[in-house]
């Protein structure tokens, strides 16, 4: 499956390219960006790998992740949507894996939410995957809030090569 463009009322979702290539890898070398995924900023080599691999979920499993764009300039302020990568937690298998990461200067102003809400709304309607399910970092608050305005609910604690993290799991709308 091709990568759709969304558009929501502030943002464009478009398919991950080469034009916000340098600042993807900017926002991943941006240690406040990676305080509560990866648990450290990445070098531009780290972050070639894993936007390619990013790129390749929508070929490989009809879901993946988009750039968000802000409408209004055109600037890249993050990506998210559904993965599969295998991350060796159980409670994993099976489910599209939402996930969302914004570069810190787009942080507070509703953008993930906006972004995700849209993401989920293409999976519930397109996709139909029953459920949805998240990791997030215990510490990161920011995250819960956004989760929970999605319609995320805790499951569990699980352990992987991340970490702890809190699983969370919603049902399709």
């Amino acid at each position: 499956m091709e990568c759709p463009t969304i558009k929501t009322d502030r943002l464009i979702l478009r398919p991950l390219g080469l034009e916000h290539w340098e600042d993807y890898a900017a926002a991943w070398a941006n240690p406040a960006m990676t305080t509560f995924i990866g648990g450290g900023p990445r070098d531009r080599t780290t972050s070639w790998s894993k936007y390619i691999a990013a790129a390749g979920l929508w070929p490989v499993c009809g879901f993946g992740y988009w750039s968000f764009i802000y409408r209004q300039t055109g600037a890249f302020i993050g990506t998210g949507g559904l993965a599969r990568f295998e991350r060796g937690i159980a409670e994993l298998d099976g489910f599209p894996e939402a996930g969302w990461a914004l570069a810190p200067n787009s942080w507070g102003k509703g953008y993930a939410t906006e972004a995700m809400r849209a993401a989920l709304h293409w999976s519930d309607t397109v996709l139909k995957a029953p459920e949805t399910r998240c990791i997030i970092n215990p510490a990161n608050s920011a995250s819960f809030r956004v989760a929970d305005k999605l319609g995320f609910l805790r499951l569990a604690e699980v352990e992987s090569s991340l970490g702890r993290s809190v699983l969370m799991a919603r049902a399709t709308c």
